[in-house]
């Protein structure tokens, strides 16, 4: 408590110096000094405010990055409080001097304090991870207009300082259970995208999370299967990866957790190709098993030359990122409804594997960007609840089920629930909900 008044004193110390050099041409129109002595001052109040926004002042935090979002923060919120009340100052020069005589004062305060508050969105962002594209574009088009600025600003700061507080507080979560090893799990888990996607390096689909289960002792593998294929074939390149895995592990089984499509993947990899002693878990996340109803209808009404013009554009630029035969039609028919019915009559759970069902669902379309808003009003007349993809019916499919239910305004998406966006959601922590799901294995012999 003490800390946070102390540092809302000197930010309001450290402001009125500010305000002051930024309305030094105003001032001295007031006030009667020699010209030597308002030159100091003007010299004095201007490097002090450009040592301010080099030096910051942030709260104490082990990593680099927090600290230089804390003092961004702390050097945005000063402007923003100046920018407020550079309004009132505005007021009573002109009430006194008229506007004529104070437009060339007005107006190089407001750059100074602009250019101010500009310099604390620069060290926010080579830091912060959760800016939203349309907050980008609105600093971008309305940095330069008084009072609308202010909005814009404080939005900045409002996200800068909730990053903080979450990423501090995980970074002090991580820091008190390191030597513990929570997610360090008797067989290694194996994570297993879904459709569309590969297990790029640059680009985790995986989003935070596997950072966060190696940070607590997890040893973690990829599947590695193309990004669309028909199940079957994923499912062999799935049952060759785990043999590898074994062969470079020495484990005896996997933890398999599967998003999407790559659930069914799975699936069949240990019923069909002789992975049941091989698998320990099957944690599905968000998968289909029902199949997606919308992508039966749209199959039936998108002509055939439109899906085989997709389907070419699809499978040759997914061959020169690495597919070695990929087949988007083929990957999108074996999610229909009906072909899922199929699957699953064919694919058992098998005896001694445990299988387990996650599934979280979106509360409007607002709460995602395309194409899972899209999917999710598409969704809608066939389940309300539904992920932008998946509907809770499809995807709560084994008898041990989990379903995350987000009390916030937006749910969780398809893509929320790996991460894929890296964005921290109020209300659920991604990266702490694989946690405890893998600490669970570790705590249940897997």
């Amino acid at each position: 408590m003490r800390n946070g008044i102390s540092r809302k004193l000197t930010g309001l110390l450290c402001s009125i110096i500010i305000l002051a050099a930024a309305n030094s041409v105003l001032l001295w129109q007031i006030v009667s000094l020699s010209n030597i002595i308002k030159a100091a001052i003007t010299a004095g109040c201007g490097i002090f405010t450009l040592l301010f926004i080099i030096i910051g002042s942030g709260m104490k935090s082990e990593s680099r990055k927090l600290k230089r979002l804390s003092s961004g923060s702390f050097i945005l919120g000063c402007g923003i409080f100046m920018s407020i009340a550079e309004i009132a100052v505005i007021i009573f020069a002109i009430g006194k001097n008229g506007w004529i005589r104070n437009l060339i004062g007005i107006l190089t305060a407001e750059l100074v304090i602009t250019i101010f508050c500009l310099g604390g969105i620069v060290r926010i962002a080579a830091s912060a991870r959760q800016f939203k594209v349309l907050r980008i574009i609105a600093l971008f088009c309305l940095w330069y207009v008084p009072v609308i600025n202010i909005f814009v600003f404080a939005s900045f700061y409002r996200s800068a300082r909730h990053e903080y507080f979450f990423e501090e507080a995980k970074a002090e979560l991580d820091n008190a259970r390191k030597e513990n090893e929570i997610c360090k799990t008797r067989y290694p888990i194996l994570l297993v995208h879904g459709i569309f996607f590969r297990d790029w390096q640059l680009v985790n689909y995986w989003g935070r999370i596997p950072a966060e289960l190696i940070r607590n002792g997890a040893n973690i593998y990829y599947g590695g299967q193309q990004s669309a294929a028909k199940i079957e074939a994923s499912a062999s390149e799935l049952a060759a990866r785990i043999k590898l895995v074994l062969d470079e592990t020495g484990a005896e089984k996997v933890n398999i957790i599967a998003h999407s499509k790559g659930g069914l993947d799975s699936r069949c990899a240990i019923a069909k190709f002789g992975l049941a002693d091989k698998v320990a878990t099957l944690t599905t996340i968000n998968t289909p098993h029902r199949g997606c109803e919308f992508v039966d209808k749209l199959l039936r009404q998108i002509p055939d030359s439109v899906q085989r013009f997709v389907d070419r554009k699809y499978n040759k630029l997914y061959t020169k990122l690495g597919d070695t035969s990929p087949s988007f039609i083929e990957g999108v028919r074996e999610l229909t409804a009906e072909s899922c019915e199929r699957f699953n009559a064919e694919t058992p759970e098998m005896p001694g594997v445990r299988y387990r069902s996650v599934m979280s669902t979106m509360t409007s379309a607002r709460a995602a960007g395309f194409p899972l808003d899209l999917g999710y009003m598409l969704n809608k007349p066939f389940d309300k609840a539904n992920d932008g993809l998946v509907t809770k019916k499809s995807g709560m499919y084994f008898p041990d089920s989990v379903y995350i239910e987000h009390k916030g305004r937006r749910g969780i998406s398809h893509g929320d629930i790996i991460d894929l966006m890296r964005e921290n959601i109020k209300g659920f922590d991604v990266r702490e909900f694989y946690v405890g799901m893998v600490k669970e294995l570790k705590e249940q012999g897997y």
